[in-house]
């Protein structure tokens, strides 16, 4: 007779819920979760609400049930004849919910401190459409692809323009030399003499003075020195434009090795449920 009472209060203490243990609860896979489940819906959760039963105070949240993917909603616990998520109050460690969220849940049938399989990994938001790990922050990936669009920015805003292309005037000036080594070159023919019939022909140096037409060909000469300035920018224009910067923020579906990894498209996400409940 001992012995079965001994029994009978062993079992007792292995069925209360306790909240140190389900905050430790092991990490589990999306297939071992599934497995454990004895319901997987997809719900929209509403207002929560305070509700006492004896000494003991529960808040609860009544769920608008989308999608069942596995297992009864109707074995959930019920709150004005609706399935609802029964939380213990005052438990550390309890998912963050909010009236309004779209989630899938998988779920203990019984009333527990927590029915979300593994106390909160359970529970796989739904935002903007893809499915979220538990515990994402969206805001923070966020801030990271802004971070990241931003840095690549600021690569792409930088001065291409080199100091060498502020010296380019000054490449002009050897042109001013070959214009004035010009006029002296006449200089150096000796004169015949002072002919009459020839003297007006014999005024070379008005030759040497409209001879600086050359004066004019700066121009070729300031392009090689304007292409000479440009083209650094051009080589300096390939590093600062890093495209792969932003992709790692933009990096959303996890890696194929991730024994964790999820798909983010809800149907996809709900086909893996089924299949890990399927699997042996």
């Amino acid at each position: 007779m001992r012995r079965a009472l001994f029994l009978l209060a062993a079992l007792a203490l292995g069925a209360a819920p306790r909240g140190a243990q389900a905050t430790t609860a092991p990490p589990l896979t999306l297939t071992q979760q599934a497995k454990k489940a004895d319901v997987i819906i997809r719900a929209t959760l509403g207002t929560p609400s305070t509700v006492k039963d004896g000494e003991v105070t529960w808040l609860v949240y009544p769920l608008t049930v989308t999608e069942t993917v596995a297992g009864d909603p109707a074995s959930l616990p019920q709150l004005d004849g609706k399935p609802a998520l029964y939380l213990l109050s005052g438990v550390e460690g309890l998912p963050d919910l909010r009236a309004g969220q779209d989630a899938f849940l998988l779920l203990y049938s019984k009333r527990l401190d927590s029915p979300i399989v593994g106390f909160a990994q359970g529970l796989y938001p739904v935002e903007n459409g893809k499915v979220q790990r538990p515990g994402t922050d969206t805001a923070a990936s966020a801030d990271t692809s802004a971070a990241g669009s931003n840095a690549g920015t600021n690569a792409q805003a930088a001065p291409t323009t080199p100091p060498g292309s502020t010296t380019a005037p000054s490449a002009t000036a050897p042109g001013d030399s070959t214009g004035a080594a010009i006029p002296t070159t006449p200089n150096t023919t000796p004169n015949p003499g002072p002919t009459p019939g020839t003297s007006p022909a014999t005024t070379t140096p008005g030759s040497a003075i409209a001879t600086p037409t050359p004066t004019t060909t700066p121009g070729p000469s300031t392009t090689p020195a304007s292409l000479g300035a440009a083209s650094p920018t051009l080589g300096t224009a390939n590093p600062a434009n890093p495209a792969p910067a932003t992709s790692p923020a933009t990096v959303s579906t996890p890696a194929p090795n991730d024994p964790n990894a999820i798909p983010s498209d809800p149907a996809q996400f709900r086909d893996a449920l089924i299949a890990a409940r399927r699997a042996k």
